[in-house]
C-alpha cells in the first residue's frame, strides 16, 4: 500500500485529536484512577452512565440508523408527500428520541420538501439527547413528557401554518458540511462489542438486579469502565460535531454520537455529585428558594443551542432538584443539536422557531407548576 493511503487510512481510523477535548478525557482519567473516595466515586459514577444511559443509547441509535439503512428510507421524500399530515410527522420525528428525526426535517425545509409549520414542529417537539437520559432513569416521566412534546409541538405546527407565515428561504443545503468518515472503524467494532453486553447488564439491573451477583467479580465493572474509557477516546478523536453524516455506517454513527452523549451525561454527573459530596452544596434547598421562578429558567436554558445545557436540567430533575415544571419548560423550548443546523441553512427562520417554541413552553410549564405542582417530583 502507498504511503500516502496508508496515511489515510490510520488518519480515518484514529482520527484527530482535539486539544481541548483530550485534556476533558485526561481529566476524566485522573479522577477515575483518584486515590480513596474521590477515585470510587468517579468510577461508580462512571458505571452508572454506562450501564443506565450509554448503553440504551448505543441500543436505541443502531436500531434507528441500521433500520434507516436496511429500508433505504427516504424521510424527507416521505414527509414532501405527507401534505396535511407533514406538521403532525415532522413533530413525531421530533419527539423521537435525539436530534436525528429534528435534523432530518430542518433539511427538508432547506430543501423545499416541507414548511414552516413543520420547522417548528418539529424544534418544539424535539427533547434532544436528554430524552435518552431521561428514558433510561426516569422512564415514567418520560411516558409522560415525550406525548406531550408531541402534543404540543402539533398544535404549535399546525397555528404557524394556519397564519400562513414563514420566512423567506435563502436556498441553502443542510448538513452536506457534515465531515464524513466514510468506513466503519475499529473503535466502532469495539463499541459495538461493549454496547450489546452492556445493554444486558442494564435491562438485568432493571429488571432482576439479583442476577448480576452471579457475575464474575468484577466482570461488569471492567466491561462498564472500558465502556465509558472507549466513548472518551472517541469523542477526543472525533472529526465531527455533534451530529454524523447520513451516508456513514450505521454503527459509526452510534459509536460517535453515544460518545458525545456519554461524556455530556458524565459531565452532569460528576458536577452534581460532587457539588453535593465535596461543595456541602445544597441544590435543592437553593432552587426551593426561588421555586416560582424555575418553569422560567428551564424554558431559558431551553434556549441555549446544543443538548448539553439540556442533559444538566434533566440530570438536575432526575435527582429531585428541579421540579417537573422546569422539566416540561425546557424539553419544549429546547431544540437540541438541531437548531446548528437550522442556523446554518437560515438564520432567521431558526431564531423565529425557536422563540415561537418557548411561548407554548411557559405556558405549559406554569400550567403544571401551578395545577399540579407535586406531580411526577
Amino acid at each position: 500500500m502507498p504511503a500516502e493511503s496508508a496515511s489515510v487510512l490510520e488518519q480515518q481510523q484514529i482520527g484527530p485529536l482535539r486539544p481541548r477535548r483530550l485534556v476533558v478525557a485526561l481529566v476524566l482519567l485522573a479522577l477515575a484512577i483518584a486515590p480513596n473516595g474521590l477515585g470510587a466515586l468517579t468510577r461508580e459514577l462512571m458505571l452508572d452512565a454506562w450501564f443506565a444511559v450509554s448503553a440504551f443509547v448505543a441500543a436505541t441509535l443502531l436500531l434507528f440508523y441500521g433500520g434507516e439503512r436496511l429500508f433505504k428510507a427516504d424521510i424527507g421524500a416521505m414527509l414532501s408527500r405527507a401534505r396535511g399530515w407533514q406538521v403532525p410527522v415532522a413533530a413525531l420525528l421530533g419527539a423521537t428520541p435525539g436530534c436525528g428525526g429534528a435534523v432530518i426535517v430542518v433539511a427538508a425545509y432547506a430543501s423545499g420538501r416541507v414548511g414552516f409549520g413543520a420547522v417548528v414542529a418539529t424544534l418544539t417537539a424535539t427533547m434532544g439527547d436528554a430524552a435518552f437520559l431521561l428514558i433510561a432513569t426516569r422512564p415514567d416521566a418520560a411516558v409522560v413528557l415525550l406525548p406531550l412534546c408531541f402534543a404540543v409541538g402539533t398544535l404549535s405546527g399546525w397555528v404557524v401554518d394556519a397564519l400562513r407565515y414563514a420566512p423567506a428561504r435563502d436556498g441553502s443545503n443542510c448538513g452536506t458540511d457534515t465531515p464524513r468518515i466514510g468506513a466503519l472503524r475499529r473503535q466502532d467494532r469495539a463499541f459495538v462489542a461493549l454496547a450489546l453486553p452492556g445493554l444486558a447488564i442494564g435491562l438485568t439491573d432493571l429488571i432482576a438486579p439479583d442476577l448480576l451477583d452471579r457475575l464474575p467479580s468484577g466482570l461488569a465493572a471492567t466491561l462498564g469502565l472500558a465502556g465509558v474509557a472507549l466513548m472518551a477516546a472517541i469523542w477526543a478523536t472525533s472529526p465531527v460535531s455533534t451530529m454524523t453524516n447520513p451516508t456513514d455506517p450505521p454503527a459509526t454513527r452510534a459509536a460517535e454520537e453515544t460518545a458525545f452523549i456519554t461524556i455530556w451525561v458524565l459531565g452532569a454527573f460528576l458536577g452534581y455529585e460532587y457539588a453535593v459530596e465535596y461543595l456541602g452544596l445544597d441544590l435543592a434547598g437553593l432552587f426551593g428558594s426561588i421555586a416560582v421562578l424555575l418553569p422560567l429558567m428551564g424554558v431559558l436554558v431551553g434556549l441555549i443551542p446544543g443538548c448539553g445545557p439540556q442533559i444538566l436540567v434533566t440530570t438536575l430533575f432526575i435527582n429531585g432538584t428541579v421540579p417537573f415544571a422546569a422539566l416540561v419548560g425546557n424539553a419544549i423550548s429546547n431544540d437540541g443539536d438541531a437548531l446548528f443546523p437550522a442556523l446554518a441553512v437560515n438564520p432567521r427562520a431558526a431564531l423565529l422557531a425557536t422563540l415561537v417554541s418557548a411561548v407554548p413552553a411557559v405556558i405549559v410549564a406554569y400550567g403544571f407548576y401551578l395545577l399540579v405542582p407535586g406531580f411526577l417530583n
